[in-house]
């Protein structure tokens, strides 16, 4: 199949294209950034189409006689929505790596018409959400009557720049939950749980993550809370910045500082997820993932998804859904393991 990988010079974009070539898989790489571009497909040996996720036109002509789409350029607030709507239109399958709430509800509304273009839409291939989302639908098949779920997880190696800048972008809106069905904001922080990670129990507080919204649709359950570990001076920061017309600057400077975990770091730290779901009887079903490195996890993910993407059920879809429960568990050094009800 002939698959195309937009924001292929990224962080993230560069190591799912080498290990595509690794793989044996031919994707075309694209972006807004010839000079970037150009020399990296040429490195890889591969085609390579410049467009810009401005030009609706430009788009849709770079989507010619692909069978699907991996979207790694991000912010996705300013460019899921382009592409995806690009991809319904050509009937081109979708999927992206974002972890941002606002982008998984915009694209559920735009499910019915994927639906009916007999396309899939799947964001969230990559850390956020495989693993969350899967632990999710776990614990939900194991306590059926679960109305409570809190979600946690322990990054290792530090984040890419396209991560950071979506962290400082994000800080300024604070913290969001699910309560009751509905997504609603809370201080970033307002909330804390004792998580037993495999490596030990750690205090982690609630962040919005991607899970608020995924979960949800993946399980029904009405309450949703997602958590990581973070220093609270972080936490305190946070809620004390308003960077109003600054935060885009802010976010540009950050991503030209951090450069994102190399090599080594890579391949020597790793990452967790703890979960708990609870009835309304107090009844609790607890699991536990490990794996390797956020960004190892996300390549491994986007490049077996893809290769499925064509065939997997049309419209709206979260990872769970439309891979099974059990495809975190299939990934590369991946291991799951879950408590019986008590």
């Amino acid at each position: 199949m002939t698959w195309l990988l937009y924001g292929a010079t990224g962080y993230t974009g560069r190591l799912i294209a080498r290990r595509a070539v690794a793989q044996g898989q031919r994707p075309v790489l694209a972006g807004r950034n010839a000079a970037k571009l150009v020399p990296f497909a040429a490195e890889l040996g591969l085609e390579h189409r410049v467009f810009d996720l401005s030009e609706p036109t430009a788009i849709r002509r770079g989507l010619k006689d692909v069978t699907a789409v991996a979207h790694c350029a991000g912010p996705f607030t300013r460019t899921a929505l382009p592409m995806a709507h690009a991809c319904v239109e050509t009937r081109t399958p979708y999927l992206d790596i974002t972890g941002e709430i606002d982008v998984f509800e915009s694209l559920r509304a735009l499910g019915t018409r994927a639906e009916a273009a007999g396309i899939t839409l799947l964001p969230g291939a990559g850390f956020d959400v495989v693993p969350t989302d899967c632990v999710a639908a776990l614990l939900a098949a194991r306590l059926p009557d679960a109305t409570q779920l809190d979600l946690a997880f322990l990054l290792g190696g530090g984040p890419s720049p396209g991560t950071a800048r979506t962290l400082v972008e994000g800080a300024p809106d604070g913290g969001r939950i699910r309560s009751g069905g509905e997504i609603r904001s809370v201080p970033l922080g307002s909330r804390q749980v004792r998580a037993a990670f495999p490596s030990g129990a750690r205090t982690v507080v609630s962040i919005p993550w991607g899970d608020v919204s995924t979960a949800y649709h993946s399980t029904g359950i009405p309450d949703i809370t997602t958590y990581t570990a973070m220093p609270q001076a972080v936490v305190a920061a946070s809620r004390a910045v308003r960077l109003g017309p600054l935060r885009r600057a802010v976010s540009g400077a950050v991503g030209l500082v951090v450069r994102g975990p190399g090599e080594r770091r890579l391949a020597g730290t790793r990452s967790e997820v703890w979960g708990q779901a609870t009835d309304a009887a107090g009844n609790k079903a607890t699991a536990t993932l490990t794996g390797p490195n956020p960004y190892r996890i996300t390549s491994d993910a986007v490049l077996r998804i893809v290769q499925r993407l064509p065939d997997l059920a049309a419209g709206f879809q979260t990872p769970s859904r439309a891979l099974g429960a059990n495809f975190a568990a299939s990934l590369d050094d991946v291991t799951v393991s879950i408590e019986t009800p008590h």
